[in-house]
């Protein structure tokens, strides 16, 4: 992270240099939250029944669900190119959406994605966020992510948001849409979520092993 630039390694922790306006880079995005993405993923795929045809976003949040859905008999479409290596292991059926490949990003976008999503329809969709408030909704610095995200939200019966808490009340460029169109599913609840009243908190590990079983 010192290297990338987000950090100041200083004596006993380090100090936050930036905040960023644009999407940081999938392989930076692995080192941080590791344990509440963990825990948001496996509870975001036990809402996940055998039948359904499922949409997974890009995003390291997303990335993580796979090891929990690879024995279900469930049809996936999905934009993340970091779930490629990973399908060798898998049981379900991939869909793979075209389109432009941004590699920091580990995503597929632009107007082919699009035209692929325009007939496509979900029974869940599970998105990633760069950030989320009140007023600015879920939120992405990255135009074709908006745009995808959004045309993927209104083709689903329902749409969560993978958001652990260190996306509470951050804004970026572009709203993808109001936070009452989705289910934001998160490690604490918090005043905006609150507000909102759409979302549910991944239980503790205990909890969640007894609802999988």
């Amino acid at each position: 992270l010192e290297e990338e630039g987000y950090i100041d390694i200083l004596r006993g922790g380090a100090a936050k240099l930036k905040r960023e306006s644009s999407d940081i880079p999938v392989k930076t995005k692995e080192k941080l939250h590791g344990e509440e993405k963990e825990r948001i993923a496996k509870y975001a795929a036990s809402l996940v029944n055998d039948g359904q045809v499922i949409y997974l976003d890009s995003g390291t949040t997303l990335l993580r669900m796979i090891k929990y859905l690879k024995n279900k008999d469930i049809k996936v479409v999905t934009s993340n190119t970091e779930i490629l290596p990973l399908l060798s292991e898998c049981s379900f059926e991939c869909i793979l959406l075209g389109g432009h490949v941004v590699s920091a990003l580990g995503s597929v976008s632009g107007v082919l994605t699009e035209k692929q999503l325009a007939d496509l329809y979900f029974d869940a969709a599970f998105l990633g966020a760069s950030g989320y408030t009140l007023e600015g909704g879920i939120n992405t610095p990255d135009l074709r992510e908006a745009n995808k995200k959004r045309i993927v939200m209104e083709h689903s019966k329902k749409a969560y948001v993978l958001a652990d808490s260190s996306k509470a009340d951050k804004q970026t460029l572009c709203k993808v849409f109001d936070l009452d169109q989705c289910i934001i599913i998160t490690d604490e609840s918090n005043d905006i979520l609150e507000a909102s009243g759409n979302y549910l908190v991944a239980p503790e590990e205990e909890r969640l092993t007894e609802k999988v079983q």
